[in-house]
């Protein structure tokens, strides 16, 4: 077999190269067309038109309105609007999460009233512990779409009843509400993002996880959702995010949704294939390799697995000398030493969690570079 050009990057997960027509879309923004879309002048206005149909074709993917999209700085910063926008604006609440959150969920929800659900093996919430942990007092639910490290895709759907039927049970004299949010970073990619559908009232997408600009993101805020703000200013965004807008990279996040969204269920069909491709080839070469997360609702680029009795740092330093770029999980956690939340919260040991490599597959990957990935992990491991 020939050899694959160098390096095979195998962590999509983590960042996208930016799209050449995304690009192409943003330069403009950032050269001739840099003026301040809050001016009065005749170029600000067009810019400020430019941010309005970027609104409108990101609204159009979410099944939104074009009033309840807003621009931030990426998913964490969304993330974060969304738990303390909501937890400041109702401080005698309580929040749910699941247990596998990513850390820009997590750790700002632990500031406050914070109750875990348990998740099964597979990484899917338990449906039933998720009913137990709603109370009268709880005020916001936030469970991630895709599991960032594991690719476990959850049954928001499901949840989603669950909530609805923790409201419907409430006294008339509880006038809280019961808000549903969901990180949808790594799924928006391959997965519908219809928010009626899925059942939310806030949803984030990242730009930089589908090959558009990094530091780029929404919060979509159905209408009537109350949250404050975190960022205090000039009052764009409905008030609810102030700075300057950022139009290059509200555009080019725009223009890469419609990308994804587009041809998404051609490319998660692909991507299937070499999911596929890449597991039997390990099961039948190494069959001591196990598989972390589900099978049958997992994210078609995500390949996680522990590989018994390794240090996965080393086999990591190995597989990057020979040119294969892949990681132990999260990079927003990478620099952590505790093993891996969401691998113990599946039930595996530190030792296991320890022997654990994740990749994330994407635009640019091919059937040849997965050989060659199969092949060398044989080599390393034997």
């Amino acid at each position: 077999m020939r050899q694959p050009s160098l390096p095979v990057y195998l962590d999509y997960a983590a960042a996208t190269p930016i799209d050449p027509y995304v690009l192409k879309v943003m330069t403009p923004l950032m050269t001739t067309q840099f003026h301040n879309p809050s001016a009065t002048y005749l170029a600000a206005r067009t810019v400020r038109e430019y941010i309005d149909d970027a609104r409108h074709r990101v609204a159009h993917w979410l099944g939104a309105n074009s009033g309840e999209i807003i621009f931030t700085a990426g998913g964490t910063e969304a993330n974060n609007l969304a738990i303390h926008g909501v937890m400041r604006e109702f401080p005698n609440g309580n929040i749910v999460i699941s247990a596998i959150e990513h850390a820009s969920v997590r750790e700002p929800a632990q500031k406050y009233d914070c109750r875990v659900v348990a998740v099964h093996k597979d990484g899917q919430i338990d449906l039933q512990d998720l009913e137990k942990k709603i109370d009268d007092k709880t005020v916001l639910v936030s469970i991630m779409q895709v599991n960032n490290e594991i690719g476990t895709i959850q049954p928001l759907r499901q949840a989603a009843k669950v909530i609805q039927a923790a409201r419907g049970h409430r006294q008339h004299k509880n006038t809280q509400p019961l808000y549903f949010h969901s990180d949808a970073c790594q799924a928006a990619n391959y997965l519908d993002l219809h928010v009626s559908r899925l059942g939310v009232d806030l949803l984030t997408i990242n730009g930089g996880k589908i090959y558009g600009p990094k530091q780029s993101g929404v919060l979509y805020v159905h209408s009537g959702t109350r949250l404050l703000p975190l960022i205090n200013g000039g009052g764009q965004e409905r008030g609810i995010r102030s700075g300057t807008e950022n139009t290059a990279a509200i555009l080019g996040l725009a223009a890469a949704l419609d990308i994804v969204q587009s041809n998404r269920q051609e490319e998660s069909h692909r991507l299937s294939l070499l999911q596929t491709y890449f597991f039997e080839g390990l099961e039948k070469k190494l069959p001591a390799i196990r598989i972390n997360g589900t099978r049958n609702s997992r994210l078609v680029n995500n390949i996680h697995l522990t590989v018994p009795k390794t240090d996965n740092e080393r086999l990591l330093m190995e597989l990057d000398q020979r040119g294969i770029q892949a990681t132990a999980g999260s990079a927003c956690s990478a620099s952590e030493e505790l093993p891996s939340h969401t691998l113990k919260a599946i039930g595996l040991s530190d030792e296991d969690a320890r022997s654990s490599l994740r990749f994330s597959m994407g635009r640019q990957t091919t059937k040849r570079q997965m050989r060659y990935v199969i092949e060398t992990l044989i080599t390393l491991v034997n």
